[in-house]
């Protein structure tokens, strides 16, 4: 027996190892069946796995017998030694006893199985949900995978429905058939499955499904389950090795080779090869005593780990990463993260493991190197993924109860990583030149050494620093151990005591730093610890807090005369790559959640899984290390707003800048999903006051750095908060907060003789804020919010106005504001509020100063709108505008706009005015209109004559102006224009005049025959010639300067030939006379200058004339024939005319041609 143990287990470690893979350094002890993981030793979960008790003596019926001396002592062993231990401590080791080991050593809870088998439930509900996306596994490609379709509730519904069967545990090997149902698509399938497993941990899974997936197929999660459930229903045997044992030589060579002949097709070959070298002398095989058995159990050196496949992990993550944020892959990489949580939670060594296969592919992505070449930045969604790797590697490394060679092993491969060029920087692609501030502060209370500076912290940076600390501070391992840790004997002398005047404890390290113990605490399962350690450092923060208000009230007076400011923080804890509130704050709402008590015994696991666990925040009070009144959750709502009102400065970088923003949002959101009682109001207040008096320390402090990170947000949370209660307080906070000191041309200075002033560290920089846009954002949203809130009364509307016009610096937001104002003011159901219409009225005033000189695509839409207010404000507000509109308009927006619209029926009917309010309007508008027209006639001349129209001297000013300016500032088109509109008016001679003055300012050269100044100038012609001939002889001579386009000549001459010259008179009457001649002036003048014209265009167009454009030539001189025949020897000049370019051109042999067959 001991010689067949021995010769077995010599070869056992290779056969394991070869069937599972490479296992990981060594690993943590599972959770025994029947305790929490979060139990310490002997604290037994009440009921819990009571599904396993059919595998327990006296484990069914209603009355339980004890369990056996021999079933307690085999499942603590199962549990803790490899089995070769046990082989060799013991001489001899009975077969019932061996049974009974063999029996304990499978896993008992059903939460590992679903851990290796699905993502996290909440996770996926979390992070994946209505993206539809999945794979038909479940594993991988859980993300808005139907929850039935998961392969752990696959797996318990293949159980349920008998499809296991076949089930064999021989050793520490179980086997079985799963028989997958057939579907519309699939045929009924038998999958083959086999699953080894050492000190109740699975070690290896087969299945013949083919399953490629990062986590247990279905079949493997029945096979399993099968066994937790039903281990009665389980035929067990000693490990092959042992029966072998008991066979004679007979026995054995029977055994072998009816094994040969049942699979001699498959093992033949090997059978052979076995036998060959088993017969030869010098043979390998011979050189070693033994040999291998699969089901002996696993040896003294074998790893003792959960069965992980790393090879489909890299391949899952490098898939993932090859997608570039489509097809859900950062929430799939994110589901990836949370099952690392989720084993660092059951102190489940597998986690680390896992996250160093995930950490390799990421830092394998080749995009890595070609977004460093390029100079851009990672995306956002890539960002927050690389945060979170850094993140759970902080955690890892600060494992309270890992091993000091796991440490350094870890140490080593973040160093790799972190040495490799293309290592993502911590705060984007923006070098951080930042002090080491993981370790600013020592973990212990003494010490105040400045660390030297590091330029460009990567992710890892934070965790390879963190591997210098350790847990074995006794005052932090008193704080975290026991809840008793108290000292009466307290004197509050240092700045770094111990104990607070209650004698409770405090913690005085790098909150950051401190806060990531929390973290890890929490990470790896132990979250009694981790509330401990959480509640000293919010005591810590609250009397930090407290001394920092006194230490202000001392220096206040010479601070606010001096005017300056310091950041006591250069890293703002709100934003910062390990969330030290947000750390917190979950910590300490984890402990007041209210939780549905339906699974906390888990009778049976599968049942709790998929149900969503209804919670709640209530007021948990502890009598230890808080005061009367407070509880978890004041707790944690205080050191929320602690963290939210803390000044720190505006990191560099387009990411960290956004990250603050995102963090800062994400933890009010959660603040708002807390109901607010008496309690937590007094809260509020508390640190309401404290951030108005705070000075430096606060975001809220009478004088703030200019790059202090604004408080808008947060202000915005705290006055929509206290208005109901402290409507005074929440006015304070918000006016306060409303500062954007980064765009002020003056701001505090800088308080240099203190040493930790951020002026030290980045020194005379020009301040970047990508953010700026959505800060002025939530800045012109804390104003609205204002505005909304102070309607009705009249102090505080004036008191958010001043502060509006103040602080914000942005048109379109102030614009934003009044129009917010206005529809609040005019609700359809009330009536309108006149002061905050007048306000709104105020801010678009503002608006119309600030945009009147520069450009802005929105602005007809702002004077529109101005106009729309003032209207509901009411007359004086028209006229007032009106009065001084070259201080808010451009004379074109006067006239055409704001004139235009008072004066139309519209607004008289609006604002019900009589007949004297209605003269005194169109007087404002009519003068309004005349200085328009006076300074910019070009554009307003014709709206100022509209305006005019009902005033007789009004009119004569306006068209006095336009003639004034005819001559030097006024283009041809604007005269015409007003020359038509005189001509609609019935004045056609003021008409006739401006025509006149328009085509002196106009040239027309011999190819623009479609110029849009042809029809101005075709009326101008009809025009003088129904005033009559002086007129039209008057007209002509100018038309010849201006017009050297021969078909626009002779379209003139033509119509002028047609009738006589006033024949229409200025009444409709018709004026008798003959037609003028064309032999004398002075149409003979124009009919002389459309010859030129036509013989100048035929020269121009032969110049570069083209054989396409032959034919269009000749008809263009069929034109010049008709208007040379209109003169008298028209038809000789014509001839002339063609000769000399048949000579001329003689050398265009078809053009001639074409000319010879048409003309002669």
């Amino acid at each position: 027996m001991i010689w067949y143990s021995h010769f077995r287990s010599l070869a056992r470690s290779s056969a394991i190892m070869a069937e599972r893979g490479q296992q990981p350094p060594a690993k943590r002890l599972c959770c025994r069946s029947g305790y929490s993981p979060s139990c310490r030793s002997g604290q037994r979960v009440g009921a819990a796995c009571g599904s396993n008790s059919g595998g327990m003596p006296g484990g069914s019926g209603k009355t339980q017998s004890p369990e056996s001396l021999l079933d307690i002592a085999a499942r603590r062993v199962a549990e803790k030694w490899p089995f070769q231990r046990v082989e060799e401590r013991f001489e001899r080791i009975p077969e019932p006893v061996q049974r009974r080991i063999v029996y304990w050593s499978f896993p008992r809870s059903e939460r590992e199985i679903c851990m290796y088998s699905s993502f996290n439930i909440a996770a996926v509900g979390e992070e994946s949900a209505g993206t539809g996306e999945g794979n038909g596994s479940g594993g991988s490609g859980g993300a808005g995978v139907d929850e039935t379709r998961l392969p752990f509730r696959r797996g318990i519904a293949l159980l349920e429905s008998g499809c296991v069967d076949n089930v064999l545990q021989v050793g520490f090997h179980l086997s079985g058939t799963v028989m997958e149902p057939a579907t519309q698509s699939e045929p009924e399938a038998i999958c083959n499955v086999a699953i080894s497993f050492d000190r109740c941990k699975i070690t290896s899974v087969t299945c013949s499904c083919g399953n490629k997936d990062i986590f247990y197929c279905a079949h493997v999660v029945a096979l399993s389950l099968y066994r937790i459930r039903k281990p009665d229903q389980v035929k067990l045997h000693l490990p092959i090795s042992e029966t072998l044992f008991q066979m004679n030589r007979d026995q054995l060579q029977k055994f072998v080779q009816y094994l040969i002949t049942v699979h001699h097709t498959e093992v033949l070959p090997t059978a052979q090869k076995l036998a060959d070298e088993i017969l030869s002398q010098n043979s390998e095989i011979n050189q070693v005593h033994g040999a291998p058995d699969p089901t002996a159990g696993a040896s003294i050196d074998d790893e003792n780990c959960w069965h992980l496949d790393e090879e489909q992990v890299q391949e899952q993550v490098k898939l993932f990463l090859s997608q570039g944020g489509y097809h859900g892959s950062g929430k799939q990489l994110n589901l990836l993260f949370a099952k690392v949580r989720e084993m660092l939670k059951m102190r489940d060594s597998n986690g680390a493991r896992m996250l160093t296969l995930i950490t390799e592919q990421f830092m394998a992505d080749p995009r890595l190197s070609l977004w460093r070449q390029q100079g851009t930045a990672m995306n956002d969604k890539h960002r927050l993924l690389w945060d979170e790797l850094g993140a759970l590697w902080m955690c890892i490394v600060l494992n309270p109860h890992c091993k000091p060679e796991q440490k350094a092993g870890w140490l080593r491969q973040l160093r790799k990583w972190n040495s490799v060029d293309v290592c993502p920087w911590e705060d984007g692609n923006h070098g951080n030149e930042l002090p080491n501030l993981t370790n600013a502060l020592p973990q212990g209370v003494n010490g105040n050494q400045e660390p030297p500076s590091r330029p460009h912290r990567t992710v890892f940076t934070r965790a390879i620093e963190a591997c210098d600390l350790d847990w074995q501070d006794s005052h932090l391992q008193h704080i975290i151990s026991s809840d008793l840790c108290t000292n009466y004997c307290y004197h509050d002398d240092t700045e770094n005591s111990l104990f607070d005047s209650h004698g409770w404890p405090l913690w005085h390290e790098h909150v950051p730093t401190a806060c990531a113990r929390v973290d890890a605490l929490r990470s790896h399962g132990y979250p009694r610890e981790a509330l401990r350690l959480a509640i000293a450092i919010v005591s810590t923060l609250r009397r930090q807090q407290q001394k920092q208000l006194e230490l202000f009230r001392v220096q206040k007076k010479e601070l606010l005369h001096r005017g300056i400011t310091s950041i006591t923080n250069l890293e703002g804890w709100v934003g910062h790559p390990l969330d030290p509130i947000g750390t917190l704050f979950s910590c300490l709402m984890e402990a007041c959640r209210v939780e549905d008590d339906s699974c906390s015994g888990f009778p049976d696991f599968a049942e709790c899984i998929g149900q969503a666990k209804s919670a709640d925040f209530q007021h948990h009070h502890v009598h230890k290390f808080l005061e009367e009144g407070e509880s978890y959750l004041t707790l944690a709502v205080e050191i929320a707003l602690i963290g939210l009102g803390q000044q720190r400065i505006m990191p560099e970088g387009l990411y960290t800048q956004e990250k603050v923003c995102r963090n800062e949002e994400q933890l009010i959101s959660k603040l708002q999903e807390i109901e607010l009682d008496d309690t937590l109001v007094k809260i509020f207040r508390k640190q309401a006051v404290f951030l108005l008096e705070a000075g430096p320390y606060s975001g809220l402090g009478e004088i703030v750095h200019r790059e202090s990170v604004p408080m808008h947000t947060f202000a915005k949370y705290l006055f929509t908060s206290l208005l109901p209660h402290d409507a005074e307080l929440a006015y304070k906070i918000a006016l306060r907060a409303m500062r954007l000191l980064v765009l002020e041309s003056t701001a505090p200075t800088a308080d240099m003789s203190r040493s930790h002033h951020i002026a030290s560290v980045v020194p005379n920089r020009y301040p970047r804020w990508f953010t700026l846009s959505h800060i002025e954002s939530q800045q012109c949203e804390l104003a609205s919010t204002m505005l909304t809130a102070a309607k009705g009364d009249v102090r505080r509307l004036e008191t958010v106005l001043e502060s509006i016009q103040k602080n914000i610096h942005s048109s379109s937001h102030i614009f934003k504001l009044a129009q917010d104002a206005f529809k609040i003011a005019t609700l359809m159901d009330s009536l309108p509020d006149i002061t905050l219409l007048k306000v709104s009225l105020e801010l678009g005033l503002q608006v119309m100063r600030m945009t009147l000189s520069t450009l802005n695509w929105r602005r007809r839409e702002m004077v529109r709108w101005l106009v729309t207010c003032a209207t509901e404000v009411g007359v004086y507000a028209l006229d007032s505008i009106m009065q001084s509109w070259f201080t808010l308009f451009t004379p074109t927006e006067a006239t055409s706009i704001v004139a235009t619209t008072v004066m139309s029926n519209s607004t008289i009917v609006r604002l019900h005015l009589d007949c004297h309010q209605q003269e005194k309007l169109a007087s404002s508008a009519r003068t309004l209109a005349l200085q328009c027209a006076m300074k910019d006639p070009q554009n307003c001349a014709l709206s100022a004559l509209t305006l005019c129209e009902k005033d007789h001297i009004a009119f004569e000013t306006a068209y006095q102006i336009v003639l004034d300016a005819a001559t030097t500032g006024m283009s041809y088109t604007q005269l015409f224009t007003i020359a038509r509109y005189m001509e609609h008016r019935g004045y056609p001679m003021r008409a006739y005049k401006l025509a006149t003055l328009a085509m002196t300012h106009l040239n027309l050269s011999y190819n623009q025959d479609t110029h849009p100044a042809i029809n101005d100038v075709l009326w101008a012609c009809a025009l003088s010639h129904s005033l009559g001939k002086n007129e039209l002889a008057a007209v002509i001579p100018l038309v010849v300067k201006s017009v050297k386009c021969a078909t626009v000549l002779s379209d003139i001459l033509r119509r002028c030939t047609l009738t006589t010259p006033g024949l229409v008179g200025l009444h409709g009457r018709r004026n008798s006379g003959k037609l003028m001649s064309l032999d004398k002036a002075p149409l003979r003048q124009l009919l002389d200058a459309t010859i030129g014209a036509y013989i100048n265009t035929t020269h121009s167009r032969l110049t570069h004339i083209s054989p396409r454009h032959y034919s269009e030539f000749i008809e263009f001189l069929s034109k010049a024939r008709e208007t040379f025949l209109m003169a008298h020897d028209g038809h000789i000049q014509f001839t002339q005319f063609i000769d000399n370019l048949k000579q001329i051109y003689k050398g265009k042999k078809k053009l001639m041609m074409l000319v010879r067959e048409r003309f002669g």
